[in-house]
């Protein structure tokens, strides 16, 4: 099976390396598959949003952005097409961006299956963050590009139903949420130290409360020999910084800043305890994945999207909103249920299997569905 894939990304971040992740994956299967984009994301730093063309972009008037988005399916029209029957491609696999129609158009014109990722509300989540010009154009056009997809392919139920809700037919969403690859995390016990290291990798954000985590280190919530591990960077980091300091335990906190995805597996492995704080609604953290498939105790929210991938008390302890020091303070006193915890989650990832590889088998029958649909 041929698949062109097409993407509008440009960052180097979580959407990069799921891009990367799900290829390499559906080539190991032996797919054939031919990646177009204006920009592959691959230059730039990790946690880069798109070089020069990105900082232009954010510099940008917001309603010429739009137009420029609204513009892209069209301009890019005859090259994806010409693409598409270079490679003789069976199916189109895209990942949704706002106001794009290039998927729609070049998939009408090759007479093939279009397969949409979609890993959020995308006029939601604009609206209610940025600044929209265009709202009604931009809800209008997403609409109609999610009608005219042949599978919706989201990262979670509660994203599937949102899309429902908003009229898309049931019938043609799937959900496959995010992976991790077993071949970076081989199966092994922790690694080790005489610290409790308790981690989190990712973007830090006020919302995420980290610097209750701290507040845990100084006031005696957190064991004397437990320190922060934090892998990444983020606007919240100065805080965190300037809150470590002011309370005396700057020298229990270690932030990497941004680092390259080679170093996350052994960053993770050195973790006893692995945090997720609260997430977006709908979002599949590409993180949780990571934790589970090192075989990490992981301290999560309770809330409904992550209820789809984690057990209480069987592969995470979830804790209630606010009270996140006060779960991870539970695991950091009790080692065996740390130890049932992280084996627990392995043993998940690779029975559902929350796999790249998995990833990559479930596109590949949605894509057979497809094509037996259209008689090809």
């Amino acid at each position: 099976m041929n698949v062109l894939y097409h993407h509008r990304t440009k960052s180097r971040d979580g959407q990069a390396v799921h891009i990367r992740e799900l290829i390499a994956a559906m080539s190991r299967r032996g797919m054939g598959v031919k990646e177009w984009a204006l920009s592959k994301g691959d230059s730039g730093d990790m946690g880069s949003e798109g070089g020069l063309f990105g900082r232009l972009a954010a510099l940008a008037p917001r309603g010429a952005y739009e137009l420029a988005e609204h513009g892209y399916g069209l301009a890019v029209n005859k090259r994806l097409v010409a693409a598409g029957k270079a490679c003789a491609a069976d199916v189109l696999y895209e990942r949704h961006a706002l106001n794009n129609t290039a998927g729609v158009r070049a998939a009408r014109r090759l007479g093939i299956p279009l397969l949409l990722e979609v890993n959020s509300p995308l006029t939601h989540e604009r609206s209610a963050h940025e600044t929209l010009v265009f709202q009604r154009w931009s809800r209008a056009s997403e609409r109609r590009v999610l009608a005219a997809a042949d599978r919706l392919l989201v990262v979670t139920q509660v994203l599937a139903d949102m899309l429902v809700a908003d009229g898309v037919d049931r019938e043609k969403v799937v959900v496959i949420p995010n992976g991790a690859s077993l071949s970076q995390y081989p199966v092994r016990g922790p690694d080790a130290h005489e610290d409790l290291v308790v981690g989190f990798s990712g973007f830090f954000r006020p919302w995420h409360d980290i610097e209750s985590l701290v507040t845990g280190l100084a006031d005696g919530v957190l064991p004397a020999h437990a320190r922060l591990l934090l892998v990444g960077d983020g606007p919240s980091r100065e805080a965190i910084e300037a809150q470590a300091l002011r309370l005396g335990v700057a020298d229990r906190v270690t932030i990497t800043g941004a680092v390259e995805r080679e170093r996350i597996p052994d960053l993770v492995r050195s973790m006893d305890i692995c945090v997720q704080p609260a997430a977006t609604a709908w979002a599949s953290p590409l993180k949780l994945f990571e934790y589970m498939a090192a075989g990490r105790a992981i301290v999560a929210p309770d809330q409904p999207n992550l209820r789809e991938v984690l057990d209480h008390k069987q592969t995470a302890l979830l804790f209630e909103p606010g009270d996140m020091a006060g779960a991870v303070a539970q695991l950091a006193h009790d080692s065996s249920l740390r130890e049932a915890l992280g084996l627990a989650a392995r043993a998940k990832v690779e029975q559902q299997p929350y796999t790249w590889d998995g990833n990559a088998a479930r596109v590949e029958q949605i894509a057979d569905e497809c094509l037996r649909e259209s008689g090809r």
